[in-house]
């Protein structure tokens, strides 16, 4: 039987005639977690972040026997409710007319892609590379920036740390997903202030901007707020002219400049390059007025909601109550994860089954005519105005 060692298990060796490992004598095709580990030890730079060298769980549990360390973190990622909630939450424009808009589930899925060209390229950990990216955006607010604003203000929410509740304690009833410290450590750290530990970290920290910077071009010259042309030829020289030059420049640089170092970097110009044009989407994507003209109606929404679930957290899901049985202040938590529709709907219709969210409109003053004004503004309709009259 021809056969090649490739793992330092000395019991272990890899068929090439019949396509499997032979662990003590026995063909198998699974290649099982500890093998994977000592693969990643032999065919892995020294730089990565090797899974049996994880720094570990909070809660100590049993490992898996066919998936790594990161790969079951990616998983439970994967799976979780907040990540199927990023497909109703919307990245740059509020409310969007046409189905090619970014929502912020096609952001996370562009930075995974992303990060993991670059990591398997730079031979890091692409398992925990992934992992790191599905999870950094879960704890995003829905109406892009302009949710996440009108919570910070009243409540100095941010998005990557309510990213780290959801994992380690909002998601599984309560319980979190439990994550290695090492995605933990991404994830909290994949802003622009961010410093991650790991390179895979950094990875994604690069990726998630070089998402955004071209997706929202793309969605702005759809809006017709910019064209392709109007960008600053300064840096369109420097990383391309279309967003699928601008992407090849930037992972190569990446993939160039970081080879055999112990971080993550790009050559000045290109860095520049990416970070003007940046700055450029701050100054004519972000806050122009096509963009921003719902902010101040989706301001007033989730103020409003998040006043009447101050004052009845008793209508929030189940899931919520039992953390506020425990003492958790809970309110930012629900309104940062439900998406613009449900939002929407608890303007129009009420929630559970005896009362309307716009009689708590009334609790603060709010002029009933003005909610449904909001409302149609925002392609709703009242369907429960003679109950609001009556004030339930």
């Amino acid at each position: 039987m021809e056969s090649i060692k490739n793992t330092k298990n000395k019991h272990s060796t890899y068929s090439v005639q019949y396509g499997g490992y032979v662990q003590d004598g026995v063909l198998s095709v699974v290649i099982k977690a500890e093998i994977q580990e000592e693969r990643e030890l032999t065919h892995l730079s020294k730089y990565a972040s090797f899974s049996s060298m994880s720094k570990g769980r909070k809660v100590e549990e049993k490992e898996c026997d066919i998936r790594t360390s990161y790969q079951r973190d990616r998983d439970r990622i994967l799976h979780c409710k907040a990540f199927r909630r990023l497909m109703h939450k919307t990245q740059v424009f509020l409310l969007p007319q046409g189905d090619h808009y970014r929502t912020r589930l096609v952001h996370t899925l562009e930075v995974s892609q992303n990060a993991r060209t670059i990591a398997r390229a730079l031979r890091l950990n692409e398992d925990l590379t992934e992992a790191i990216a599905l999870g950094h955006d879960l704890g995003h607010t829905p109406f892009g920036h302009a949710g996440e604003k009108v919570l910070n203000d009243i409540c100095g929410f941010k998005h990557s740390e309510q990213s780290i509740r959801i994992a380690e304690v909002l998601e599984k009833q309560g319980k979190g997903l439990n994550l290695t410290a090492e995605v933990i450590d991404g994830i909290a750290n994949h802003c622009t202030a961010g410093k991650p530990s790991t390179l895979e970290g950094q990875i994604v920290r690069f990726s998630d901007k070089i998402a955004y910077v071209n997706h929202d071009i793309e969605d702005a010259i759809r809006a017709q707020i910019l064209r392709e042309e109007d960008l600053p030829k300064e840096y369109t020289d420097v990383i391309g002219k279309s967003s699928t030059q601008r992407i090849d420049t930037l992972i190569k640089d990446i993939i160039k400049n970081s080879e055999n170092k112990d971080k993550v970097v790009m050559s000045e110009e290109v860095y520049n390059a990416l970070y003007g044009l940046r700055q450029y989407l701050f100054d004519n994507v972000y806050n122009n007025p096509v963009a921003t003209r719902e902010e101040s109606k989706v301001y007033t929404l989730i103020e409003q909601l998040f006043r009447y679930y101050e004052k009845h957290p008793d209508k929030m899901p189940d899931e919520y109550v039992e953390q506020l049985k425990k003492g958790e202040y809970i309110v930012p938590d629900f309104l940062s994860q439900e998406g613009k529709d449900f939002i929407k709907e608890s303007v129009t219709q009420g929630f559970a089954t005896t009362a309307s969210i716009v009689s708590g409109y009334k609790d603060y003053n709010v002029d009933i005519a003005e909610c449904e004004k909001i409302a149609k503004n925002l392609g709703a309709k009242f369907r429960n105005r003679e109950w609001l009259e009556r004030g339930y």
